[in-house]
């Protein structure tokens, strides 16, 4: 058996230090550790919620790419795809379909996980609370 270092702590400091200079970004560490009894695809929605745009919403879309970054030596391929839109006020409802398969999409991914035989949905969801364990401990030194 080979044992791999995925580095959660070190990349979690490396998270909260990137953040930690926009305000309350880092009061979000602790709803992601409680978001993640929620499920992957709960944890995935927040920075579409929270907005692409605005810090809060890029710390939650960093942890998730960087989750994404950790699972893949395991062979656990987390959805990461990236929605544009259309900037132009005229093209809301557009946006809004866009938005909406998009994320069915993510979310259909994601649920094939579970219903995959190794089980890789429970393993991504494990590494990503500790990931998150590691974020609120960053969190805490940080304030």
């Amino acid at each position: 058996m080979t044992f791999r270092l995925y580095n959660l702590d070190r990349e979690a400091h490396r998270l909260v230090d990137q953040y930690s200079h926009e305000d309350g970004v880092l009061n979000e560490s602790h709803k992601m550790r409680m978001t993640v009894a929620y499920g992957l695809e709960r944890f995935w929605g927040e920075h579409l919620r929270l907005g692409v745009d605005q810090p809060e919403g890029r710390y939650w879309k960093a942890v998730w790419d960087q989750l994404h970054t950790i699972l893949q030596p395991a062979g656990i391929e987390l959805p990461r795809a990236e929605l544009t839109l259309d900037s132009n006020p005229q093209a809301k409802e557009d946006n809004k379909r866009q938005q909406q398969a998009y994320t069915d999409d993510i979310v259909n991914r994601l649920w094939a996980l579970e219903a995959s035989e190794q089980d890789q949905y429970r393993v991504a969801l494990a590494v990503l609370t500790q990931f998150c364990d590691c974020l609120v401990w960053w969190t805490q030194r940080y304030k």
